[in-house]
Formats: C-alpha cells, sequence, structure tokens
C-alpha cells in the first residue's frame, strides 16, 4: 500500500510567537524558504518575517498584512522541513482555511513558494487596509446553525451589514460585519438562548466591507500563472474541490474575501472523497504547523478522523479528532 498525505493548512488566527522556529532550525530548507521570506515581505520599519515569526512581539504578529504571509511561509517551510526529514511522501489531496488556502495551493503546485508569498503579502494588505477603513469585527456565535445565523444576522444588521463569515465546524459559526451590528448581535443571540462572543480581529473579514481588498486582489491574481494542480485543492467558497479552469479558481480567490468560508463542508466533502477512492487507510491527515486548530475543528467535524499535527519537529501529535 503506498502511502499518501492529505495536507491541512491554517489560517489567520492560528499564528503564534515561536512558529516555525523548530523547522528553521533543524532544516536547511526550511531556513532557506525563511530567508526567502525575508527578502519578498516588505515590512514597516524594515522587520525581518522571520524574527517575527521566532521572537515576536505578539502584537506586531497578529496584524493581518504580517501574519498572512508568516503562516503561508510557516506552513510551507513546515512541509519542505518534513519532506527534507522523512522523504517525499505524495500528497494527496490538500486543503487549506481562508489564507491557509493559498498555502494549499502552493504546495499542489498551483503557483511557486515566492509567487505564493507575494500573492498572500498583497492579500493581507489589501484586508489590513479594508479593515481600518470599515470599522468592522466579528461574533463566534455557538451552538446554532447556519439557519439561526442568519436569523441573529436579519434581526442585528439594522440597515448594516452582518453576515456569516466562517462556517468552521457544526456549532461553531463566526459572524461578521459592521461594528455595531455585531454588538447587537451578541445580545440577540443570547436572547435566541446562545452564546455569542466578540472577536478580538482587525475587521469584518469575509463580508462585503472587505470589497475593496476583494478588488485590489483581483487584479494581484491576474499576474500570476496558474499551473495545474498536482492533487485536489478545495474551495473554501464552495466546499468543493477546484476545477482545471484557472480563470474560475482566481475568481472563486476574489470571492473568498468577501463571502463566507465553509470549512466544514470542505472537510466533510474531502473526508467522502478521500473514502470513495478507497484511500481512507493509505492516506492520513496532516496538519501543518503553526498550531493545532484545525485537528481541534475536525474533532466536531468528524470524531473517527484521524489528524496528525505539525507544530514543532520534537512532538508531531496524532489523536483522533
Amino acid at each position: 500500500m503506498s502511502l499518501q498525505h492529505i495536507l491541512l493548512c491554517p489560517g489567520q488566527g492560528a499564528q503564534s510567537v515561536g512558529m516555525g522556529k523548530s523547522w528553521h532550525d533543524a532544516s536547511p530548507t526550511a531556513a532557506t524558504l525563511f530567508a526567502q521570506a525575508d527578502h519578498v515581505v516588505e515590512l514597516d520599519g524594515g522587520a525581518r518575517l522571520s524574527a517575527l515569526c521566532f521572537e515576536g512581539p505578539v502584537e506586531t504578529l497578529n496584524r493581518t498584512d504580517v501574519s498572512q504571509p508568516a503562516l503561508f511561509t510557516c506552513g510551507y517551510a513546515c512541509h519542505a522541513a518534513l519532506t527534507e526529514h522523512g522523504g517525499e511522501t505524495p500528497i494527496a489531496a490538500a486543503l487549506g482555511l481562508s489564507l491557509g488556502e493559498y498555502t494549499a495551493l502552493a504546495l499542489a503546485g498551483v503557483f511557486t513558494f515566492v509567487e505564493g508569498l507575494r500573492l498572500v503579502s498583497t492579500r493581507g494588505r489589501l484586508m489590513q487596509k479594508a479593515a481600518e477603513a470599515s470599522k468592522g469585527g466579528m461574533v463566534a456565535l455557538i451552538g446554532g446553525d447556519e439557519a439561526k445565523a442568519n436569523e441573529v444576522c436579519a434581526a442585528a444588521a439594522k440597515g448594516q451589514i452582518l453576515v456569516p463569515a466562517n462556517f468552521n465546524a457544526p456549532g461553531q459559526i463566526v459572524l461578521s460585519g459592521h461594528a455595531e451590528a455585531c454588538d447587537r448581535a451578541v445580545e440577540v443571540a443570547g436572547a435566541m438562548g446562545l452564546r455569542a462572543t466578540k472577536l478580538a480581529v482587525a475587521g469584518a473579514f469575509h463580508s462585503p466591507l472587505m470589497a475593496p481588498a476583494a478588488e485590489g486582489m483581483a487584479r494581484a491574481l491576474e499576474t500570476v500563472e496558474f499551473r495545474a494542480a498536482r492533487c485536489p485543492v478545495w474551495s473554501n467558497v464552495t466546499g468543493k474541490p477546484h476545477g482545471t479552469d484557472a480563470a474560475t479558481l482566481k475568481s472563486l480567490l476574489v470571492d473568498q474575501i468577501v463571502k463566507p468560508v465553509r470549512w466544514d463542508a470542505c472537510c466533510l466533502d474531502m473526508l467522502s472523497w478521500r473514502k470513495a477512492h478507497g484511500l481512507d487507510a493509505s492516506a492520513s491527515l496532516h496538519e501543518m504547523a503553526p498550531g493545532s486548530v484545525l485537528r481541534g475543528l475536525m474533532r466536531r467535524i468528524d470524531r473517527t478522523a484521524e489528524v496528525t499535527t505539525h507544530d514543532a519537529i520534537e512532538e508531531p501529535q496524532r489523536a483522533k479528532a
């Protein structure tokens, strides 16, 4: 039986100070990738991306324009280091949460590391700018389904923007929109018997308030030639694998900035795909660095799935999700 990997790539929110350092220190290939990132990514004050990953400060690392290229670099370098240490293992499929979709596409060969790094750096800057201009926020809604989320949004919007933005797992949905609408959503959800908490984020991601960022990203994507993926990669927007048409793929990446991320649908469809292709025993799930956020979400999506995390080289963890 030929072993293969299905790669899960984290998105914004998974970042933490120290991320990627163990891979950098243990792998010349990973170290080279971080050095490339330092050269490609231009940050305020001449800061180095690798230094922010390894040493912080956390306030800077958490900025959207920093965390996005940092997460992309860390995830890509993690996979390169795993390959360097354990040998080449075929990638059966790849999927990533929000920003992580770019990491998944790069690992599938749709664009190079440097091309992807430039794209996510642009994406981060555009989303940071749109966030600062729009005075938006996000609210975590626990215990409701999509219908309940839509009901909360309809009751709390009051003429402002408020939409479901992330379908992370059953009973875990994030709403996004104007800050005042988010405040009202907490009250409305409480009255409906749901738990709701405002999130400490820069803006209303995956909502129409990100439209200026989506317009800028459409122009940036046109500058990069997309290649055929070596394996299926799931779209956050549709919850299904991308097709072979590059223009459609780019259009979905633009839509992803203003439309909901359907991570639960991506995971369920991937697991069905794995079973339909008889890969349950041979294609294991591996979460790239940093963190173990996606393993935690998989625990809610399908407890029978197993995810191995690779936050650091010393302690890869395998646990039933």
